[in-house]
Formats: structure tokens, sequence, C-alpha cells
């Protein structure tokens, strides 16, 4: 596959600016994993360190140059660069035309529909520049705020995938959800 460019301008509304993430962005990512709630829900048991910050960067990274996925930083337009969460593409699939979206948000950013912009926004440019006819999300059963962000974007609720994903050294299952072009609200 070939490499994922990033959007030239930036995707960005009043609300949020996605850009391409950068080493300032390390101690930012650190915070955001240390929080209860994203522990709650990331695959990982261990706090998150500056090494695992620096490995989470680079594995998007190579995800980017071979056309798997596209990770994004979430942050204000106003210029403040402050992350306050992460929006990707992965399991980008463009002989098949899908792709999943995937997102974290840090706790300040909670709340405010930053990653219902952030989802908008991401999906109306996989469907326009990508040509993608399908986006996937997946998210635990107990992840209310998960499934009112996919609800509010479009998404339509298509059933349970069961012992879905290795997680903490169990499986869990998984709500699924499609967003098909001309579905983005």
């Amino acid at each position: 596959m070939a490499e994922l460019s990033f959007p030239a301008p930036p995707l960005a509304d009043d609300v949020v600016l996605l850009r391409p993430w950068g080493q300032a962005d390390l101690p930012g990512i650190v915070l955001a994993f240390s929080d209860p709630l994203m522990r709650r829900f990331s695959w990982r048991t261990a706090p998150f360190t500056l090494t695992d910050a620096r490995d989470y960067l680079a594995d998007q990274e190579e995800a980017r140059l071979s056309g798997e996925g596209l990770s994004f930083a979430l942050v204000e337009p106003s210029g403040q660069d402050v992350v306050l969460g992460c929006i990707s593409l992965d399991e980008v699939r463009l002989d098949r035309g899908c792709a999943a979206v995937g997102y974290w948000l840090a706790r300040e950013a909670r709340g405010r529909g930053l990653a219902t912009h952030a989802v908008r926004l991401l999906a109306r440019w996989a469907f326009a520049e990508l040509r993608l006819a399908r986006l996937e999300l997946t998210c635990g059963p107990d992840n209310e705020a998960s499934h009112h962000v996919a609800e509010r974007c479009g998404f339509s609720r298509e059933g349970l995938l069961r012992s879905h994903v290795p997680f903490k050294g169990a499986r869990r299952d998984s709500v699924i959800y499609s967003l098909l072009p001309g579905e983005v609200r």
C-alpha cells in the first residue's frame, strides 16, 4: 500500500483542528493516558511513560507510511497547541474502500463536543478524498460516551462482536457501528 498523506490544509472547524503529531506532544500523551477513565477503556494496564508515548507515535507513523492508518493530534483551532485528544483512521483498506475510526480525549476535553466535531471532519474527508465506501467504529459495550459520539455523527449500530479484541489479559466484546457516504450528521 502507498503511504497516506495528511490533508493540506489541515482539517479544522471552529471547534477543533486535526494536525500531525510532533515530539512536543509527548507530555500530553503521557498525561492523557494517566487518567483513570482513559485507562479504563485503554488496552494498556501499565501507566504510560515518555518511552511509551514515543513508541506510540512511531507506531502511528509506521502505519501512515504503510498506508494502514492516519493519526491526528486533536487541538483547539485558536493556536493553543495543547493536545486534547487523538482521532485516527485505522485498518485502512483502500482496495476495499473501508477503514475504522478511533479516538480518545484527554480529561479536560470531554463533554465539549470535540470528538463529535473531529469524527465528522475526518469522515467527510475520508469519503471525499480517500473515496472510502464505509467507515467502522467499535467500542466497548460500556463506553457510553463513544456510543453517543457515533450516534451523533450518523453511525448506525450494527451489532455486538463477541470476544472481539484482546483486552487486559482477557477478551472484550465490541459494539460495531458503520457510516456510509452521505450519512454524516
